[in-house]
């Protein structure tokens, strides 16, 4: 999900990139001597934003809606990441509040929109970066937790939709079932199943 940030940000600022899987906890030479040692998926939005400014800006110029567009980023890396684990990866009362809070987060993030077809306004922005890449997850997050995404928060769902018509989205993101069957391998070994 981290990843997907960074292709959809190189992709809506029209950056061409050459994309290659890497094992994480064993790193290439190639790829600690041709990038910069930058760290966390926003930071590296971030980063990519300021150096290519001229280019589709994701965050807002104005020093408050930036500040805002942060806090909302970090909100989702904070809140949805850890409750959409929990909806998963566990069963009984503990899903249930997990769900419930995922759920509440959810609707908050629904408030933030309101009326604007995008967070970042007219137009994508860093805090649509940092959410639309969770919507991959969402089958996942529905399947294991046995509930609905859409019928509790149908406007993010359409926020979703209109985020996919985008080429930069929609050739940025996993797919859901790829994604499904990755969190039912995890149960797996996590002896959940």
């Amino acid at each position: 999900m981290f990843g997907m940030r960074v292709r959809l940000a190189l992709a809506e600022k029209g950056l061409k990139y050459e994309y290659k899987e890497e094992d994480l906890r064993n790193k290439s030479p190639l790829l600690l001597e041709m990038n910069p040692p930058i760290c966390e998926s926003l930071i590296i939005v971030q980063y990519i934003d300021e150096v290519w400014h001229d280019k589709s800006p994701l965050l807002p110029s104005d020093p408050y809606q930036r500040a805002q567009a942060r806090f909302w980023a970090d909100y989702v890396d904070k809140k949805l990441y850890g409750l959409g684990r929990k909806v998963w990866s566990t069963k009984g009362e503990e899903q249930e509040t997990a769900k419930k809070e995922f759920i509440e987060c959810l609707k908050l993030l629904e408030v933030e929109l309101g009326e604007k077809p995008y967070f970042g306004g007219e137009k994508i922005g860093f805090v649509d970066v940092a959410l639309v890449t969770f919507s991959c997850w969402f089958y996942a997050y529905e399947s294991f937790g046995n509930f609905s995404i859409e019928a509790e928060c149908p406007k993010l769902i359409a926020w979703t939709k209109r985020c996919k018509e985008k080429e930069s989205v929609s050739s940025s993101l996993e797919d859901p079932h790829k994604v499904h069957g990755f969190v039912m391998g995890m149960r797996k070994r996590f002896g959940i199943e």
